[in-house]
């Protein structure tokens, strides 16, 4: 069995991730939760049946050694929690996202090892057959050449959502419903059409008394020459996911809010055909992680792959800030939105 322990008892690991658990429970258990609110810790680990609680990382990597720590804190707490279990030989599963810059994930990245322990990122909307059926598909070219794409996420969060003392703070949370939100459609719509290359983007703050943005929107480019819009709102009242891809051979698209399954699919193309309807959801991901922890090597989600998305919100901002395009692989350490989505200047 892989050892787990949860980091964060709040809603996401209670919601989210241990329902993810005891899907795969022939193959892992919860050995211990960890929260700075003792109570809330003992409280998780009675409702849960997980065995031990604890107040402090630290206290709980040295006693229980798990294989593998999944962290459903805050973000600004993401990349020293994901360094110190990477140090203490455990894998990491951190919720979105993984960290608040570049400099932070090439942090986490350095902490792993050749061989592991490796770090990846909750991104569970990229998981599910309809989104496996769509990627095998277009690396086998069955669908001829990607032409256009269309991200959408139109979700709405009022001033009470905000009245939270570290959401919508750029120290805190390091960005705004980009990050934190449109992260989700943008991460699926990158897993089927590659490395980009070019991002134009404008964003801002329409209603919300917030320092990040509420609203962003991007024209982008990809390698095979395919172009995509990216909408990313809190503002809006009929809330919506929406992604739509246009290849040669035919149209596929997505409609859902917070998951899907193959219902939510449809396609003008005679190919498009599931052959099994498996929902996408943490438990779905958590599989091909389980996977990849027994063979030894690098998960989904990690490394490159979990890098990709994150250099390409961050790429979105200084492109915002700066009325600028921006390229793939021009922000390296020296600019300031390595460090700092915003780049230290605001929107």
């Amino acid at each position: 069995m892989i050892r787990a322990a949860i980091v964060g008892a709040g809603a996401i690991a209670a919601h989210g991730h241990m329902p993810a658990v005891r899907e795969h429970r022939s193959r892992v258990e919860t050995v211990a939760v960890v929260d700075v609110d003792g109570a809330r810790a003992e409280a998780f680990a009675a409702e849960h049946g997980v065995p031990s609680a604890y107040t402090g990382l630290a206290a709980m990597l040295g006693a229980e050694r798990p294989d593998l720590v999944l962290v459903c804190t805050p973000s600004h707490l993401h990349a020293d929690q994901a360094v110190a279990c990477l140090e203490a030989g455990a894998w990491v599963w951190c919720e979105k996202p993984l960290c608040r810059s570049m400099a932070e994930h090439d942090r986490i990245e350095a902490a792993e090892g050749a061989a592991g322990p490796y770090a990846a990122v909750v991104c569970q909307q990229r998981s599910g057959s309809g989104a496996d059926h769509l990627r095998e598909l277009t690396a086998a070219g069955a669908l001829g050449r990607p032409l256009v794409a269309q991200c959408v996420t139109a979700w709405y969060r009022d001033h009470d959502y905000y009245a939270v003392p570290y959401r919508g703070r750029w120290g805190a949370e390091g960005g705004g419903t980009t990050l934190m939100h449109g992260i989700h459609q943008i991460d699926l719509m990158l897993s089927v059409l590659g490395q980009w290359t070019e991002v134009r983007a404008m964003a801002g703050r329409l209603d919300r008394r917030i320092e990040t943005e509420d609203v962003s929107v991007a024209a982008v480019r990809f390698e095979g020459g395919a172009m995509a819009s990216v909408v990313t709102s809190v503002l809006s009242p009929r809330e919506e996911s929406y992604l739509r891809f246009d290849f040669t051979g035919g149209t596929v698209e997505l409609r859902h809010l917070y998951g899907h399954r193959n219902e939510n699919w449809s396609s003008t193309s005679p190919l498009w055909n599931p052959p099994h309807d498996v929902p996408s959801g943490h438990g779905a991901q958590l599989g091909p992680l389980l996977d990849a922890f027994e063979r030894g090597e690098r998960p989904p989600a990690s490394g490159p792959d979990g890098r990709r998305a994150m250099e390409f919100a961050t790429a979105l901002y200084a492109s915002a800030v700066t009325a600028r395009p921006v390229r793939r692989g021009e922000i390296t350490p020296d600019s300031p939105f390595y460090h700092r989505l915003d780049g230290g200047r605001g929107l």
